[in-house]
């Protein structure tokens, strides 16, 4: 083990922990070839800090960074995958939820682009739940010096079958008894999943302590979202992200336990200070 720096928050002020952004640093330069900027990937639950971090490095490293969460299907397509498979599958989020081929052409057109080149990066407008128009996406200008994405699923494992007969929540339960979604789920994670994962050069897991502190750090990016104070986030808002975390939990808690393929796993305190970095 290595350990960047002193231990400290991931985000204090808005200012991602040095430690973490000399952390990308060295992987990118360890990975880097000659015409080929490395993939590095930052993976978290809800409220980590993964979007600020791979944010952070990429302006510090002149790099290009997107999320996961920008190559969503559309409304569209997820209400056919609803119809065809299981209505849960309308909630954005889960593996079977994202173009892969979008985010594989958009790595594609950074590894190739030259110093005058002008990529577009996928966007997805989650205030209105669909993916922005192609005239809204980010310009990327030049050649990258790394690519960074996160997502909240990178790295990810999948289940013995067996695990995913019995439900961990009350979504799974009552939503999805024969356990349909969430082994569809799975199976995407096992194979087109897997095959976009094993492209990177390298991921970084920012993991919670338990899935329990997950709610409060998403319930923190909902009060300042609004402009409140967590403690004046109304209850029935509270509620609701408890609800949509259901979709997240069972594949969190696997990551947290072990299940995700990464190359450095960071040990975050429940105030997102880093207490290990550990290779």
């Amino acid at each position: 083990m290595r350990l960047y720096g002193p231990p400290g928050a991931t985000q204090a002020g808005g200012v991602t922990n040095p430690a973490l952004l000399d952390l990308v640093r060295d992987l990118a330069a360890a990975r880097a070839g000659p015409d080929r900027p490395p993939l590095i990937g930052i993976s978290g639950p809800q409220g980590s800090g993964k979007t600020t971090l791979a944010r952070a490095a990429a302006d510090r490293l002149g790099g290009a960074a997107f999320s996961l969460d920008d190559v969503y299907l559309t409304q569209a397509e997820r209400a056919g995958l609803a119809a065809r498979v299981h209505p849960l599958f309308a909630v954005r989020g889960p593996p079977g939820t994202h173009d892969l081929d979008l985010a594989d052409r958009a790595v594609a057109a950074l590894r190739t682009a030259g110093t005058d080149s002008r990529t577009r990066l996928p966007r997805f407008d989650k205030l209105a739940d669909e993916r922005a128009p192609e005239r809204d996406w980010p310009v990327f200008e030049g050649r990258p010096k790394v690519i960074l994405v996160d997502g909240w699923c990178l790295g990810a494992t999948g289940q013995d079958p067996a695990t995913l007969a019995a439900p961990v929540n009350a979504l799974e339960r009552d939503e999805d008894p024969n356990a349909v979604w969430r082994s569809y789920a799975d199976d995407a994670l096992m194979g087109r999943y897997q095959a976009f994962f094993a492209g990177f050069d390298a991921i970084v897991f920012l993991a919670a302590p338990s899935f329990e502190t997950v709610l409060d750090w998403r319930c923190e990016q909902e009060a300042d979202l609004l402009g409140l104070t967590l403690a004046d986030l109304p209850p029935g808002r509270r509620a609701e992200l408890a609800r949509f975390i259901q979709h997240f939990e069972r594949i969190t808690r696997h990551m947290l336990a072990g299940g995700v393929a990464a190359e450095v796993v960071v040990r975050l305190g429940a105030d997102r200070a880093v207490l290990a970095i550990e290779t």
